[in-house]
């Protein structure tokens, strides 16, 4: 357990010293989804129920001038090759294709979609692709450069909130990665069509879970920097007087998916969901769970040099 703390606060450290930094003030506007696991469409893929309710909130946040961020394991390629997950989500990408050439787009790799790290693999996968109808070669998201990690910088205030899938240190995640995909394939991911998941991951185990978040915390509290995660498909937003630890949740829960949207200096996280109007006609909704709550209470550096 002492040897997973150390790897994991040794990677977050080094994440964060290589991140992306977004300068952002009072009037930015991000919105952080992660986990949506996209797939081939088939009994196995778990984002295919929730595909309407995450189009919808590409609209709301495409509409408010959001940049969208994807914080890891957008697409399942533990399970799936791309050109599977491309073929099952032209709609998907209509929509993700607005913000990536309006420059409002930010991908990031998880342990699941962890070949998005190589640059060759960006360009040969996502760069390009091929047109469903003509069958000819065309731009795709080309110039996409996939980050591991992502430091949201304030520009008055110097404070710091640090992105990161959060797989960062979880062994069989992160340096026992290839293993773990070759056992989805050649196992996982037909269980994985009945309901079962790998007992490697954390969204299953419920032991491994709260370890990871606990090494997540031990590493806030040793930086004094505010952590924003996916990974364990739990959502998550702090009490007043917890350690600042933020998860967005996934877009595979049974019925919604959840976000967190940075707007007007504050943090928030939402969930959607298609539910029926008082005419009983279904429709995606939007519902704030928590928050918002300003992000200057979470600058832990700040506070202690106050004090």
């Amino acid at each position: 357990m002492a040897v997973i703390a150390v790897k994991t606060m040794t990677r977050l450290t080094e994440a964060y010293r290589d991140a992306r930094v977004e300068l952002i003030d009072d009037t930015s506007r991000y919105v952080i989804m992660s986990d949506c696991h996209r797939g081939d469409g088939s009994k196995s893929d778990e984002f295919l129920k929730n595909k309407n309710s995450f189009t919808a909130a590409l609209d709301y946040y495409w509409k408010n001038n959001f940049t969208y961020v994807e914080a890891g394991d957008g697409d399942e390629l533990w399970e799936h090759d791309f050109k599977h997950i491309i073929r099952a989500n032209r709609a998907v990408w209509e929509h993700l294709l607005r913000f990536h050439h309006s420059g409002r787009m930010i991908r990031m790799w998880g342990n699941h979609d962890l070949d998005l790290r190589e640059p060759s693999y960006v360009r040969r996968f996502l760069w390009t692709a091929k047109n469903a109808e003509s069958g000819e070669i065309e731009p795709f998201f080309d110039g996409l450069e996939p980050v591991e990690a992502v430091v949201f910088r304030h520009r008055d205030t110097g404070q710091d909130v640090l992105l990161v899938h959060g797989h960062q240190g979880d062994f069989p995640n992160d340096q026992a990665w290839r293993f773990s995909r070759f056992m989805m394939r050649a196992f996982w991911r037909y269980a994985h069509a009945f309901g079962f998941h790998s007992p490697t991951s954390p969204v299953a185990n419920t032991d491994k879970r709260h370890k990871v978040e606990r090494n997540y915390v031990k590493w806030i509290r040793q930086s004094g920097i505010a952590l924003i995660c996916g990974h364990t498909h739990r959502e998550k937003f702090p009490r007043p007087g917890q350690m600042p630890y933020f998860n967005s949740g996934s877009c595979v829960y049974p019925s919604h998916i959840t976000a967190l949207e940075i707007e007007n200096g504050s943090i928030a996280l939402v969930r959607w969901r298609v539910d029926p109007n008082e005419d009983a006609i279904l429709q995606v909704t939007r519902r704030v769970m928590a928050g918002p709550e300003p992000l200057s209470t979470y600058d832990l550096r700040r506070s202690s040099t106050s004090q």
